[in-house]
């Protein structure tokens, strides 16, 4: 089945430019140098005679950038949320969610890990705690646990993939021949056959340097050495990395990810 992404952001969680920096890729004049937090927005068209496949817009993660990411790439629905994990370059946003509740009447189903529940419910705590509130309202969000095993957003299976963000346990996801691996220093022994085969990976690269809980561009090459997937994508990227100059110096079929960057896709239905 054929589906789209767009990359909504493809920065780290200070987003480039950064504030208060006057660095050569902050200052840059380059378009692709500009990165919201990381988002992507899987569209999956609806499939005639297939049950359950009605077309959808499924959002992995909501950035603090939402709003604007929602704005200037024209998303005018969400049928699901997917979240990797609860850091707070991942989750803030979830109160722009309201505005999708209303233009489609509906709560929204959102995916997420039980211990990545436990932060956004804290977080958002008058999402959840059922305590009548006057005024401008809150999210509608239906929640669901992921408990590692494949599950069916919208007629779509999404593979969920365990990895390491130093030494938190968070999600990457598949959806049939691409895989999203954001915010990764360590891929487990255990998710290695769970992304094997994916045409298209894309996946966290924050910098050159050794980072605590981030691969570098090195360790994501070799990570996609490895997967050996057609094409590759690196996201998640610090104003150390110039679009330009970084992009001169990938090997073939790898290429940095930038913000409204499209990709057509195979996703598996259920």
């Amino acid at each position: 089945m054929n589906a789209r992404i767009t990359f909504l952001g493809t920065g780290t969680s200070a987003g480039v430019p950064m504030i208060g920096c006057t660095c050569a890729v902050c200052r840059s004049t380059d378009p692709r140098d500009r990165r919201w937090r990381p988002s992507i927005y899987l569209e999956v068209p609806e499939v005639p005679g297939v049950p359950g496949v009605r077309g959808a817009g499924i959002l992995v993660d909501t950035s603090p950038d939402l709003r604007q990411q929602a704005l200037t790439f024209g998303l005018t629905r969400i049928d699901a949320v997917l979240f990797t994990h609860s850091h707070a370059d991942h989750i803030l946003g979830l109160d722009e969610i309201r505005r999708f509740n209303a233009v489609q009447g509906a709560a929204i189903p959102c995916y997420a890990a039980p211990q990545a529940w436990e932060s956004i419910r804290r977080t958002f705590y008058y999402v959840f705690d059922g305590v009548p509130r006057q005024g401008g309202g809150i999210p509608k969000v239906e929640p669901h646990e992921i408990d590692g095993r494949p599950f069916v957003v919208s007629g779509l299976r999404v593979v969920p993939v365990p990895l390491w963000h130093g030494p938190t346990p968070i999600l990457g996801f598949r959806f049939g021949s691409v895989a999203y691996l954001t915010d990764c220093s360590a891929i487990p022994d255990d998710s290695w056959p769970l992304v094997a085969g994916v045409e298209t990976l894309v996946i966290d690269a924050l910098r050159d340097r050794k980072h605590a809980t981030h691969f570098t561009v090195a360790e994501a090459l070799d990570a996609i050495s490895r997967i050996a997937p057609r094409r590759a994508y690196l996201t998640h990227m610090a104003h150390d990395l110039g679009h330009a100059e970084t992009s001169a110096r990938l090997p073939e079929a790898v290429e940095l990810a930038y913000d409204g960057l499209v990709l057509d896709v195979t996703v598996d239905a259920s």
